[in-house]
């Protein structure tokens, strides 16, 4: 009796889910090691920023080191999500879209943490146009650039999915939805309101994330290219 073949690669359901305990790691350091005060965004006055940073060093170093950390199992996820559906028989431009997305959001979330945590240095953070540029930096890398490359890897994986019903229809469309909402985060370049989009795109991409990952580990079998 010939066997059927199985993918060989490690669990993209525990992949994702340990991109996202770490990443919540870093929101949850950050916030419980800060020292007092609002948090600031790059869009604070240059003062506030600089104030923020010299007085939470610790704070901002354990947040970029979970972000940074967090990219690791992203980018392991993405290509290993990309490679299961190439196994499952997908041979659509789809997967190669998913995997420039995929790559170039887990690079996003290398050089927003690297950026981050050159701000806790103290040398650093006696500037404040230094302070603020590589604020932006951590920001737009983590953000925007983020945002717009995931939606790119949850579209080519959504889409492809469709249409070789790999899939459940309505995971496909959140899919979709945050392939949509990632892409619109571009405008934050120029509407500072449409910053909106970027948290949305995190989050909601995160439950998309773990419910693709179950969808696809359990449609094992492959399909034969006609």
């Amino acid at each position: 009796m010939k066997s059927i073949p199985r993918f060989r690669g490690p669990s993209i359901i525990l992949l994702a889910s340990v991109h996202i305990v770490l990443f919540v790691a870093g929101l949850v350091a950050g916030s419980v090691l800060r020292h007092g005060g609002p948090f600031v965004t790059p869009f604070s006055s240059g003062e506030q920023v600089r104030m923020f940073f010299i007085h939470s060093p610790m704070a901002v170093r354990l947040s970029s080191f979970f972000l940074f950390g967090s990219a690791v199992p992203f980018g392991i996820f993405a290509v290993t999500t990309v490679s299961r559906l190439r196994f499952m028989g997908v041979r659509a431009a789809g997967t190669n879209i998913a995997l420039l997305g995929g790559l170039v959001a887990a690079v996003a979330l290398f050089f927003s943490g690297i950026a981050g945590w050159m701000l806790s240095i103290p040398d650093v953070s006696d500037s404040v146009a230094v302070v603020k540029a590589i604020y932006f930096l951590s920001f737009l890398c983590g953000g925007v650039l983020y945002a717009v490359s995931f939606g790119l890897f949850a579209a080519g994986v959504s889409v492809t999915s469709h249409f070789m019903r790999l899939l459940p229809r309505w995971l496909t469309f959140l899919g979709i939805f945050v392939a949509i909402i990632g892409e619109l985060a571009w405008f934050s370049l120029i509407a500072y309101r449409a910053n909106f989009f970027i948290p949305i795109t995190r989050f909601v991409g995160f439950l998309w994330m773990v419910l693709a990952a179950v969808a696809l580990t359990r449609g094992r079998k492959t399909v034969q290219p006609a």
